[in-house]
């Protein structure tokens, strides 16, 4: 859709709200919101209690509002401070705020429910949108990378739109799904790969987004019961505020440059090394070089440029406090003929009725998203091609480009490598992608009983991706299927009802607050593939291609009842019980319900009499607690029962001059069950210095057990040689410190600091799958080259992740010696028995530290990350850095790495340890500065400017593009893009 159209559809209900308020202009009251050093809060709102009448302040805190002359009572609000009101005693009122970031009556919502943060018994951390990241972000979980302990933000690569991998306190699965679950507004969304979309939640827009709320130990995250062993992030997007409307207006440019190329030789060095190679395999293949010098990384990327627009008007229309919002994302990708153009909008209404009884939170998002899918794999080709040929051959045929030729047959030679500007540009593949997310929230107060609230929460989560993809026939890459226009599509829909009744009672004869949770909750998924025939370019059904059945619908159901139970005496101890019972159609009915418990107890010493006059401790908590979560990703939906499907048109039965299509079984495991995984958490929750100093200290041992992995059958146990099955138990156990502080603080100038670290090791316990002892584990992590070459290893006794490899043997200058390996087992022979376990492929230690001065109207920051203790199989150096990868087939010459000039191998040496690499590394994520030119054109808009860089640097000692790698296994990596941003911001 159009954004300008999409613009006028949703103008129209704002300003048919705008249209609604009037203003009463009986009494002028003047006034200034600052801080508690004083310094003026610009963009605050002040309002008359219990109207729409308000206004917001200038950049130095000051505000001018008109009033009624009944009115007895103003407001004043800021995001980032608590909510304050004044009577109106005068002509001026003045307010100061409390910081809410370093208050421990910030609220934090924890699930069917908000907290106070002093009352919390779990690891919850919090971070709002003052606290974001700044730049180019395009998708929500970008916004707090680095910023929360024991959340390592790890992106997929620099793709528009690729999204990022998400872990909380290293993950508890082997094979299942690592992610956690995320929770918008209330629903739990798919965070599932979707067709047509890089990533579930690019098509989120993080400038909605006002706070993250992500739960760590099983004590705050039980709640969610069979979804939670990865913990939970709950993400709130921005609510309406009272007053009169707000417009908010930003945009943002940026410019992305591809940091550091992989180190490949140029074709002065590739025709040098092959001039020192008398074999006749030099010779041949020095007769095939060229005499171009092409540098196939500078030909397939570029600079690449991005705007980022967002609009949104909140305010109070009568009783309707509301938020609208639209943003317009175009976004080029380094990688030539990438792009991501995004649509979205959003509608948040929160109204009151029966004298605040009845509140109904109304939010709706969505997304339409246009995708240009860049052909990644010219990255890898650009590795490998002969930099000595130009890039057009200088005639017609495969549309112009260089490709090499088998000379028996003319035709592509089909071991070859590709031209990757042909790869690039003469595939197409684009897509459409749709989603929205919805629900209303009812929360009604019993007018007879008003300490009990029932509550009801309907939403959806609705998508649909859809593309082609198209190659013409002159392609090399197709040229022997003439071309191909083919197209896809899935359809996905979650739909979500869940009622509870929450009870909140204060009882001041003995000094005790009860709340408690009872409920019920039901969450069915339902995804439709949709098969197409196979098409060449010029449209003719390639044969044997029509599918058997148009579609598909695998479908799931989660039915869940809960409960909660919180019990504060005093203010001082703190005990909670939470309980989940959760069934799915996943699981056969034997397995299919199971219970999660937790509890959880906290300490506040500073309410002892002892500590409750000492003023340099400003809180000081102490917590514990204990729970059981559960994991049903990896687990298919109907993988417990028998099921046949038609078999693959290469598995034919033929009969006379017929073939036929088969029924033949699907592997099956009747007895899987869900990933428990039990959690012990104890920290420590402190305050210094009237909270200028506030952090904690966590730690954690997580124990799963009946962990899903997929393992191999022997011959006609199963109807399939793979299956998914319940094989061992995983342990996880680790510290995490954080720390912020306010070091200087006065009228005009004020610096935060933020510092957190995490130490995570894991160890896998019991697998009882194993039963090969040549192979202590079971193997995965495919590497490029060679036939089914794996590197890594799953076994008892280390961590999930090792690598599997041999224990490689130097000369006296430390030069590796080719094909040479330590023979570990002592029996004379180098075998798969020498393979050893080493290093893993997840840190041991990860950190964060960011830093944030504000001096007057100036702002300035930057982000930090780092991980220690992480390796990476370096597969760029064990494929190509051979002779055997220059010269190894006739009539084709390529390209290799740097690394040959060191090793001198002449054939690979693929499980050698000598390439797995240390990838620890500090990264400077992000730099910003900002300037607040106030208020101007009779102080009606507030202008601010902002700068910023990301990816500035990175220090490592790793050889290869990036250390920082999903999957422990570099080859192919899309290249994080060094970004320049500039932004300007409008208020009115």
């Amino acid at each position: 859709m159009d954004p300008r159209k999409l613009l006028r559809i949703i103008s129209l209900p704002v300003f048919l709200l705008l249209s609604m308020i009037a203003f009463a202009q009986n009494r002028v009251i003047t006034g200034r919101v600052t801080d508690a050093s004083g310094n003026g809060i610009p963009g605050a709102s002040i309002t008359v209690a219990g109207s729409s009448v308000g206004t917001t302040t200038n950049a130095t805190g000051d505000f001018t509002l008109s009033v009624p002359a009944n009115a007895q009572t103003l407001v004043a609000t800021s995001v980032g401070y608590e909510r304050r009101e004044l009577p109106i005693s005068g002509n001026t009122v003045s307010f100061i705020l409390s910081n809410q970031t370093s208050s421990l009556s910030e609220v934090v919502v924890i699930g069917y429910g908000t907290r106070q943060r002093r009352d919390l018994t779990g690891s919850v951390t919090s971070i709002t949108s003052k606290d974001f990241n700044r730049g180019q972000v395009t998708t929500p979980e970008q916004l707090i990378a680095g910023k929360v302990a024991g959340v390592q933000i790890t992106s997929n690569g620099g793709a528009p739109g690729a999204g990022s991998t998400i872990r909380i306190r290293g993950g508890a699965s082997l094979s299942a799904s690592n992610d956690p679950l995320i929770v918008i507004d209330g629903v739990p969304i798919d965070n599932t790969s979707l067709s047509g979309s890089a990533n579930a939640l690019s098509l989120i827009n993080p400038n909605d987004i006002e706070s993250f709320n992500i739960l760590k130990d099983a004590s705050a995250t039980a709640i969610y019961g069979s979804r939670a062993s990865n913990g939970v992030i709950i993400i709130t997007t921005k609510k309406g505020r009272s007053g009169k409307p707000t417009f908010q207006f930003n945009t943002q440019l940026s410019a992305s440059t591809n940091s550091k190329h992989v180190d490949v030789l140029s074709a002065d060095q590739l025709r040098s090394v092959l001039a020192k190679n008398t074999t006749s395999q030099g010779a041949a293949a020095r007769a095939l070089l060229g005499t171009a010098n092409i540098d196939w990384q500078n030909e397939i990327y570029q600079t690449a440029y991005a705007e980022d627009n967002n609009l949104s008007v909140s305010g109070t229309a009568g009783p309707l406090p509301y938020r609208v919002s639209i943003g317009f994302l175009n976004q080029d990708g380094i990688l030539k003929t990438g792009n991501l153009k995004r649509t979205t909008s959003s509608i948040n209404l929160s109204p009151t009725f029966l004298d605040n009884h009845l509140k109904i939170n109304l939010s709706l998002k969505g997304a339409l998203s246009k995708n240009v899918f860049a052909n990644e794999d010219a990255i890898g080709a650009a590795l490998v091609f002969d930099p000595t040929h130009a890039v057009m051959s200088g005639n017609n045929r495969f549309g112009g480009y260089f490709e090499w030729v088998d000379p028996n047959t003319n035709k592509p030679n089909v071991n070859a490598p590709r031209n990757p500007l042909g790869l690039l540009y003469q595939k197409q593949d684009k897509s459409d992608v749709k989603r929205s997310i919805g629900n209303v929230q009812v929360d009604y107060k019993l007018h007879f009983f008003p300490d009990l609230h029932a509550n009801l929460n309907v939403g959806y989560d609705i998508a649909q991706g859809k593309g082609t993809v198209y190659w013409p026939d002159s392609a090399a890459s197709r040229y022997a299927r003439g071309g191909e226009n083919n197209q896809y599509r899935q359809d996905k829909q979650s739909k979500l009802l869940e009622s509870y009744l929450s009870y909140n009672k204060e009882i001041k004869s003995i000094r005790s607050r009860i709340e408690a949770v009872a409920g019920y909750g039901y969450q069915d998924y339902l995804t439709t593939n949709y098969f197409f025939a196979d098409y060449n370019a010029a449209g003719v059904k390639q044969p044997n291609s029509d599918p058997k059945f148009d579609l598909d619908k695998p479908q799931n159901t989660l039915i869940s009842f809960f409960g909660r139970l919180n019990y504060n005496f005093a203010d001082r101890y703190i005990l909670q019980a939470s309980f989940r019972r959760d069934g799915s159609s996943r699981i056969a009915p034997e397995n299919r319900w199971e219970n999660y418990p937790a509890v959880a107890f906290a300490w506040r010493l500073k309410q002892e009499s002892f500590l409750k006059n000492v003023n340099a401790i400003s809180e000081l908590k102490f917590r514990i607690g204990y729970g059981i979560t559960g994991q049903q990703e990896g687990i298919g939906n109907y993988s417990y029962l028998g099921l046949y499907t038609l078999s693959t048109s290469t598995a034919q039965y033929q009969f006379g001059n017929n073939f036929y299509t088969m029924y033949r079984p699907n592997g099956y495991n009747p007895n899987l069950k869900w990933e428990k995984t039990e959690t012990y958490n104890g920290g420590i929750d402190f305050g210094f210095a009237n909270n200028r100093i506030i952090g904690s200290i966590d730690y954690y041992f997580k124990k799963t057990r009946d962990l899903l992995n997929n393992i191999s059958q022997p011959a006609g146990s199963n109807f399939s040689n793979v299956i998914t099955a319940n094989v061992g138990n995983m342990e996880n156990k680790g510290v995490e410190f954080n720390l912020t502080a306010i070091p200087v603080q006065s009228r005009n100038f004020t610096w935060t600091a933020n510092f957190n670290i995490t130490y995570n090791q894991n160890t896998i316990t019991n697998l009882t799958a194993v039963t090969d002892p040549n192979y202590p584990g079971v193997q995965y992590g495919t590497i490029e080259g060679g036939i089914n070459n794996t590197a890594l290893i799953n076994s008892v006794g280390y961590g999930r992740g090792s690598f599997y490899v041999y224990q490689q043997v130097y000369d006296g200058n430390g030069k590796p010696i080719e094909g040479l390996y330590v023979d570990r087992n002592g029996d004379g022979i180098i075998n798969e028995k020498d393979l050893y376990q080493f290093h893993n492929a997840d840190p041991s230690v990860f950190l964060g530290f960011s830093s944030n001065i504000s001096y007057k109207q100036w702002t300035a920051g930057f982000t930090l990350r780092g991980s220690y203790g992480n390796y990476l199989y370096n597969n760029v150096y064990s494929n190509l850095g051979t002779f055997r990868n220059v010269y190894n087939l006739p009539y084709i010459v390529n390209n290799a790495s740097v690394n040959y000039l060191e090793t001198g191998f002449n054939n690979n040496q693929y499980l050698s340890d000598y390439y797995v690499q240390n990838a620890s590394f500090l990264r400077m994520d992000n730099i910003y500065l900002g300037y607040n030119f106030g208020k101007f054109m009779n102080k009606r808009v507030g202008l601010g400017v902002n700068a910023s860089v990301q990816n500035v640097f990175v220090i490592t000692k790793y050889q290869g593009v990036d250390p920082e790698i999903n999957g422990g296994i570099d080859y192919k990596f899309y290249p994080r893009p060094r970004v320049y941003s500039l932004g300007i911001s409008l208020n009115f």
